[in-house]
């Protein structure tokens, strides 16, 4: 298993130490992005990702009625975890209690984050927006979440990055919407930014704007089931998982992977490749897994 992913895990695990509430399948779908990356023999993109599903325990006898005076109507509030998933809601609710630590929006109808829907959240480690309709997101909206390490804003209708993201930020999970830009110092100020999936978006080799992402130092990107037609170049050099599958790459050429040193697994299948310039993986000592199932290849790189 990458060591992105592994970092990753590391921080659940240390949230679960942290945190007295029993979570399983936290990063299910992490799993089947990197088992989709080159296991795929159906020629057709990742199936669908299924919704986060926590599990959370039941609050001990001995809790006080008024540990928790507020929690929003419909929702349930257990210890530290707010969870208001799959109830049609159309806003962010009110009155969410002001230690929460995980927040679940998942699969509801919301179409905007405005600017003091989160603001009283400044212990907020992980955000769950999947699946929502959301278009719009205010340039303020995070800016009282201090603590937020994990967003995921997946499966809705932006046309953008959100702008100002918190500087605690980790793990950021954007793929599935309608973004066809990166644009330059999108991401400044998220030096501690580990992870990026940003696949199943519009995205062409000329919307990820040089500088794009200046200042990161991440393990994993997966830029996969967009429109990309070669290898970006200029991601982070830090990167050890890329993963670019289902996409229109025609072929790799030794200047495309010279400032990815790091890399220890590349994902390319489902793509066009016809060739592999002789020399373009010289330079990768430290790669273990290169997948380049369903392409057009005619020799062996």
């Amino acid at each position: 298993m990458g060591s992105a992913l592994l970092v990753c895990v590391a921080l659940a695990l240390a949230l679960a130490q942290a945190v007295p509430f029993q979570q399983r399948d936290f990063l299910d779908f992490m799993q089947r992005d990197e088992e989709g990356s080159g296991s795929d023999t159906s020629g057709q993109p990742d199936p669908e990702i299924p919704p986060f599903t926590p599990v959370y325990p039941q609050p001990p006898d001995y809790l006080p009625p008024q540990e928790y005076p507020f929690c929003p109507f419909g929702c349930q509030c257990h210890l530290r975890v707010v969870q208001c998933s799959d109830l049609g809601l159309k806003e962010v609710p009110s009155r969410i209690p002001v230690d929460t630590s995980l927040l679940d929006l998942q699969n509801n109808k919301i179409s905007e984050i405005k600017e003091k829907d989160f603001s009283d959240l400044s212990k907020l480690y992980a955000l769950y927006l999947v699946n929502n309709a959301i278009s719009k997101v205010h340039p303020k909206a995070f800016a009282a979440l201090s603590a937020l390490q994990k967003l995921y804003i997946s499966k809705n209708h932006l046309s953008e990055i959100p702008r100002r993201l918190p500087g605690s930020l980790v793990e950021l999970r954007i793929h599935e919407n309608r973004i066809r830009k990166v644009p330059k110092g999108i991401f400044k100020g998220l030096s501690r930014m580990n992870c990026i999936e940003m696949g199943g978006n519009p995205l062409e080799n000329g919307g990820i704007e040089l500088g794009a992402f200046d200042g990161l130092s991440l393990n994993y990107i997966r830029i996969s089931e967009a429109k990309l037609s070669g290898i970006p170049k200029d991601l982070p050099a830090s990167i050890r998982e890329l993963h670019l599958d289902h996409n229109r790459i025609q072929g790799i050429e030794v200047e495309d992977l010279l400032r990815y040193s790091h890399l220890n697994r590349i994902g390319l299948s489902f793509n066009r490749i016809r060739a592999v310039e002789n020399g373009s993986l010289v330079n990768l000592e430290q790669l273990r897994e290169l997948h380049l199932e369903h392409n057009q290849l005619q020799t062996v790189p």
